[in-house]
C-alpha cells in the first residue's frame, strides 16, 4: 500500500477531511507527470508533490481554498515564462490538476483512485530482495516478498512489506496469487533452477513487467530451455533480463537501485497508455 493510502485511510478513520491535488495530464515539460499527487490536510500539513516552485504553491493554495468551498474541480497552469498568464517557470508546458475534497464520511471516490496500486512481487528473499523491497516501497509500489526459506521469507528481515509469503517451492511459485495489469513480477532467487521455475510460470500470467536477474550466459541458457518447452522469442523479448537500468551496478544495493529505477520507468510508461 503506498504512502498517500496509508495517510488517507489514516485520516478517514480519525474522521477528518482532507485534500487530494493529482496531476491528470501534462502538454510539453513539465516538473512532474501525470499521476504525481499531493495530499494536504486543513492544517496544511502536506505530504507527496506536484512540481514545487511556483506550480507547488499556485496549488497549495488551491486545495486549502477547497477546505472553504468544499467542492473538487480542475485547475489549468500554464508554466512557460513568456506566457503573461504562465507561471514564469522555465520547464514550460502546460499541467492540468485535479483539487479533490475528501469528505471522511463520503470517500468513495478516494478508495476508488488510490486503492488500484502497482503490487512488486519480489521472488527471492535474499540479498537483492532485501535491499530492494524498502525501495520500492519508498517510491509507492505495493510490496510482496516469496520464497521457499522461512529463515529469510519473514517479518523480522521484511518488517514493513506488505506481505511476505514462504511457499512449499518455486514450482508452484503463485500458490493462492493472482496478478494484474498492475503486477510487477521481480525474480531474484538463490539459483538459475528457482529462476527458471519462476519464469516459466510468470510467462502464462497477467502482469506489467518481469525481471529476472542473471548474466548475459545464463538468460541465453534459460531462454533455451524455455524454447525447447514452447515458450516463444516474442514471449522471452518481453522479460528485462539481466535486470534494471545499466548503470555498472554490483552490489546488492546498487543492483536493487537499478531494478527501482526500470519499474519506475515501466510504471511511467504504464500510466500513459
Amino acid at each position: 500500500m503506498s504512502k498517500i493510502v496509508y495517510i488517507g485511510k489514516d485520516l478517514i478513520e480519525k474522521g477528518e477531511d482532507f485534500v487530494i491535488a493529482k496531476v491528470v495530464d501534462t502538454q510539453g515539460s513539465t516538473p512532474r507527470k501525470k499521476g504525481a499527487w499531493l495530499l494536504m490536510q486543513k492544517d496544511g500539513t502536506r505530504n507527496g508533490t506536484v512540481g514545487g516552485g511556483k506550480l507547488e504553491a499556485e496549488v497549495e493554495k488551491a486545495a486549502l481554498q477547497a477546505f472553504q468551498t468544499k467542492e473538487s474541480k480542475i485547475y489549468h497552469y500554464r508554466l512557460t515564462p513568456k506566457d503573461q498568464q504562465g507561471l514564469d517557470m522555465r520547464c514550460g508546458g502546460d499541467a492540468d490538476i485535479s483539487i479533490e475534497y475528501i469528505d471522511a464520511k463520503h470517500p468513495d471516490s478516494f478508495i476508488a483512485d488510490f486503492d488500484v496500486q502497482s503490487t512488486a512481487c519480489i521472488f527471492g528473499a535474499g540479498h537483492v530482495g532485501k535491499a530492494l523491497e524498502p525501495i520500492l516501497r519508498y517510491v509507492n509500489f505495493a510490496t510482496k516478498v516469496i520464497d521457499d526459506r522461512p529463515d529469510f521469507a519473514n517479518r523480522e528481515r521484511f518488517p514493513d512489506a506488505d506481505d511476505v509469503v514462504v511457499i512449499d517451492s518455486f514450482l508452484d511459485a503463485y500458490q493462492g496469487m493472482e496478478t494484474d495489469e498492475n503486477s510487477y513480477i521481480i525474480i531474484v532467487t538463490r539459483g538459475h533452477s528457482a529462476d527458471y521455475d519462476v519464469l516459466k510460470q510468470t510467462l502464462t500470467r497477467t502482469n506489467a513487467y518481469i525481471g529476472m536477474i542473471g548474466s548475459k550466459a545464463k538468460v541465453a541458457q534459460l531462454y533455451k530451455m524455455l524454447r525447447e518447452d514452447g515458450f516463444a522469442q516474442e514471449e522471452l523479448d518481453k522479460v528485462h533480463s539481466p535486470i534494471g537500468l545499466s548503470i555498472d551496478a554490483e552490489t546488492p544495493e546498487e543492483i536493487a537501485v537499478s531494478i527501482a529505477a526500470e519499474m519506475i520507468k515501466i510504471r511511467a510508461e504504464h500510466g500513459k497508455r
